[in-house]
This record gives C-alpha cells, sequence and structure tokens, in this order.
C-alpha cells in the first residue's frame, strides 16, 4: 500500500496517523501505521501492550519517550522497541514534530481504536470508550500517581525489562547517541 492511499486519521496540532495494515491485513503478523504528532503533541497516555511488542522508527524529528519512568529523546534514525507489559509513552518533543513508523506484534485490529482516538481528540467522543476496549485493542491504561517521583506511574506486576537499543544511522553521532540511551532502550538522545 502507497502511504497517500492509507486512511488518515487527523489528530490535533495538525498531527495525523495513516492506517498501513491491520492485523487483519497480515494474517495476524503485525499492524503499522504512520504517525504525525503535530509540534508539542503530548501524544499517548502511559500505557502497555500485555500480548504485543511495539516497535516505533523515527523517520523525522524528534520525539520523547517515557519508557518505564525512564525519559529519551529520540531524534530521526532511532528505533526504539517496547517489550509486552513494559510501560510507557510517547510525544513530539517540546518544539517539534516527527513522523514515525509504529509496528505492533504479534498485531491486533486496532484501526477500530484509532479511529475512536481521533474522534476524542476532536470532541466527539468520550475516553471511557477507549478504557472499556483495553482488552479488545491490548492498549491498557495506566494511572499517574503524583507524589512518588517525576515520572511515576502505577502499572502492573511485571518485572522490570531492559529495551533492546539500536541505531539505524551509521553517523558516529547516532552510534555515541545510541551508547549513551542504553539505560532505556532507546537509540537517540537521553535526558
Amino acid at each position: 500500500m502507497h502511504a497517500g492511499e492509507a486512511e488518515r486519521i487527523g489528530l490535533p496540532h495538525g498531527g495525523g496517523l495513516r492506517l498501513l495494515a491491520d492485523a487483519r491485513d497480515t494474517g495476524g503478523a503485525f499492524g503499522a501505521g504512520r504517525l504525525s504528532p503535530g509540534e508539542d503533541a503530548a501524544g499517548a497516555p502511559p500505557h502497555f501492550h500485555a500480548r504485543s511488542t511495539e516497535l516505533f522508527h523515527v523517520l523525522d524529528g524528534v520525539m520523547r519517550f517515557v519508557l518505564d519512568c525512564r525519559t529519551a529523546t529520540v531524534a530521526a534514525g532511532g528505533l526504539v522497541s517496547v517489550p509486552p507489559g513494559t510501560p510507557h509513552s510517547f510525544g513530539a518533543a517540546p518544539g517539534s514534530t516527527a513522523e514515525l513508523l509504529v509496528v505492533l506484534t504479534p498485531g491486533v485490529d486496532r484501526f477500530g481504536r484509532f479511529r475512536s482516538l481521533g474522534r476524542i481528540q476532536h470532541g466527539l467522543e468520550a475516553f471511557d470508550v477507549l478504557r472499556s476496549a483495553q482488552d479488545r485493542y491490548d492498549v491498557h491504561f495506566l494511572r499517574v500517581t503524583r507524589g512518588l517521583g517525576r515520572g511515576t506511574h502505577s502499572s502492573p506486576s511485571t518485572p522490570r525489562r531492559r529495551i533492546r537499543v539500536r541505531a539505524l544511522t551509521r553517523s558516529s553521532g547516532a552510534k555515541r547517541a545510541a551508547r549513551s540511551a542504553r539505560f532505556s532502550g532507546v537509540a537517540g538522545r537521553s535526558s
């Protein structure tokens, strides 16, 4: 499928999501979309996937990821792999926009979730619609708790896991950035 042929869900701040392949399109192997968060867009709230690994390849711009309470900034060429059960959230870095490929494997039919998300973002549907479908879409939202430290959230009883690191570019700057970000499993600048 060409990106221009993919259904586009409009998001606030001028962003959008192109629906490239749902699990039914790939025999359940994966689902994929191309996300364009608008400038300073908050992005996804803290959540985890019980059954699937989520992969983010930053194609352009800069993203901010919080993985298991650790924050990292990832620039174009960076790859983030989030294993099942790992709490995470993401959005465009302050003052930045971004383009990224998002892949969930094994796949879950989630296009309905993204359509609901677009309606929620524009005030046409309540967020409770997604809360009631957490198991269906394998997106389990976390409650942010205050007073326990920066970026703290309650999460399921899962062991802390190291996230895999891989820089997709060959420049020495990208290699240095990947080495400096190994603590959280992202290729890019950490903060």
